[in-house]
């Protein structure tokens, strides 16, 4: 793979060392090719759009979403968010007989807020012991009889760490609770494959690693489980026959789309098509050997110059998110912008995120002005 010749695809590369993929993803020009395209048939069309042109790029997006995560197209629903993605999950579930949700510490907290604002449900959070990982045991001591979901990261978005999801599916379903996954973090460069791995609902989007921009999201629902889960919010997207516009009758779709609410937002799927596109030309087993060889390099860099890391002690449960150690975060980052370097920051720490389109020089780059702010 020449991935020198991808960095043509990104034009903020030419100006900027860009490491802050798992903020925002880069923004390509197939991407902006994509919204180019939409504006124009939108102009030439107008509403004919919709059903000549429209209806068949979401299906399309679907389709690919679809064997990005290793899942059935039908299996697929588009969301604008992943936060509205896990409320219309959560509302499809019965808690009386299981009222509790396991999740972990180290979680974005959206995973844990839909079900904490709900009074008949308690939040369990499993802690980490290194700050960095979880043991797999720690999530089978919590997980009991009475559990609703286990929902976890596949990536955490603090320290970087990749979950074994088969270990943790087994562990949720050996007591009979779903096994969610917030894959934000991970898909586009982690392989996902939701069949092998047993998972039963995951959300991702395009933010990031996808390099689809922000206003769109994911949301897998393993097909077995669609008829018994059935959303108390929903919207004309969800509903089975949908133009027939019928105020007076209500049946959700069959599959998947049951969980979709309203328009989506065409601009952000056309985005999101185009990332895609150079996702799916790379694949991710690629892009996930790029991205390693990348953050061993900040890695190794890093501990070489005494900098301080909270990152996976096992190299291969480290993804490309590598969080530095810093009394000042925000003032670091703040030193890097002024010098062109685009990474973030989290409390303590600064946060590099490369990605396949990424140098080695741009990594020994930013470890150095790094160890110049300090100095």
């Amino acid at each position: 793979m020449n991935w020198q010749a991808w960095r043509d695809e990104f034009p903020i590369l030419s100006r900027t060392t860009y490491l802050n993929s798992c903020s925002l993803g880069a923004l390509g020009r197939r991407a902006q090719a994509r919204v180019a395209t939409f504006q124009e048939e939108w102009s030439a069309w107008g509403a004919a759009a919709w059903y000549e042109l429209w209806m068949g790029r979401l299906a399309e997006l679907r389709r690919r979403v679809a064997a990005l995560l290793g899942a059935a197209q039908t299996e697929i629903a588009l969301q604008p968010s992943t936060s509205v993605a896990l409320a219309a999950v959560a509302s499809a579930v019965d808690y009386r007989r299981r009222p509790r949700i396991v999740v972990a510490e180290l979680d974005f907290p959206t995973l844990a807020y839909q079900w904490m604002v709900r009074p008949d449900v308690e939040v369990v959070r499993v802690p980490s012991d290194d700050g960095a990982t979880i043991d797999p045991q720690r999530f089978a001591d919590a997980v009991d009889d009475r559990t609703a979901i286990l929902a976890t990261s596949h990536v955490f978005f603090t320290t970087g760490a990749i979950q074994d999801l088969r270990a943790l599916a087994d562990i949720a379903h050996a007591r009979g609770a779903l096994f969610l996954v917030d894959a934000y973090q991970s898909a586009g460069q982690v392989p996902i494959d939701v069949h092998r791995d047993d998972v039963d609902i995951l959300t991702t989007g395009p933010l990031k690693w996808l390099l689809g921009g922000p206003g769109l999201a994911y949301l897998y629902v393993r097909e077995a489980l669609l008829e018994a889960l059935r959303p108390t919010m929903t919207g004309w997207f969800g509903a089975r026959d949908q133009f027939d516009f019928d105020i007076a009758r209500f049946e959700f779709k069959d599959d998947a789309r049951r969980f979709e609410l309203g328009t989506p937002s065409l601009p952000s799927v056309h985005f999101a098509l185009g990332g895609q596109e150079v996702i799916d030309e790379i694949g991710v087993p690629a892009i996930r050997e790029r991205n390693r060889v990348l953050t061993e390099r900040l890695v190794a860099a890093a501990q070489a110059a005494g900098l301080r890391l909270r990152v996976a002690p096992d190299a291969d449960a480290r993804s490309a998110i590598v969080m530095i150690a810093d009394a000042d975060p925000a003032g670091a980052v703040a030193h890097l912008a002024e010098r062109g370097i685009i990474v973030d920051w989290r409390p303590g720490f600064v946060r590099i995120s490369p990605h396949f389109y990424n140098t080695e020089a741009e990594i020994d780059r930013v470890v150095e002005e790094l160890v110049a702010w300090r100095s």
